[in-house]
């Protein structure tokens, strides 16, 4: 379920650091009173990664309960975003990437300069 994003309509990261000891609950608060997100939108799927990052845990709204996933890798790691504290959706493709290990958020983006005219 969590290798392919298969049945969810929108993904966000909590990137930075969660506390995984975190149940349903403190999750959920997190996503609505840190985040200002509805925890109780259908098949959104929000995922959150500790210190540690070969483990996370998701949290989505079934409609008539929240379902708790938690993944450990046994190899390997995931390359979480550790900027600030906020909420990154993010598309399949990225999804995908991330759950393959590799990054998603550039560590240094390039910038787009504009070349200034010399004459």
């Amino acid at each position: 379920m969590l290798n392919d994003a298969q049945g969810f309509s929108r993904v966000f990261l909590a990137t930075g650091y969660s506390d995984l000891r975190k149940g349903i609950d403190g999750l959920a608060n997190i996503i609505q009173f840190q985040f200002e997100l509805d925890p109780f939108q259908k098949d959104i799927l929000f995922l959150f990664c500790g210190r540690r990052t070969d483990r996370l845990k998701g949290l989505v709204w079934e409609g008539d309960g929240f379902l708790l996933l938690y993944k450990r890798l046994n190899v390997g790691r995931f390359s979480w975003p550790r900027t600030a504290a906020e909420a990154l959706e993010i598309t399949p493709e990225q999804y995908g990437m991330l759950m393959q290990g590799l990054e998603i958020a550039a560590k240094k983006p390039i910038i787009e300069t504009h070349p200034t005219k010399l004459c």
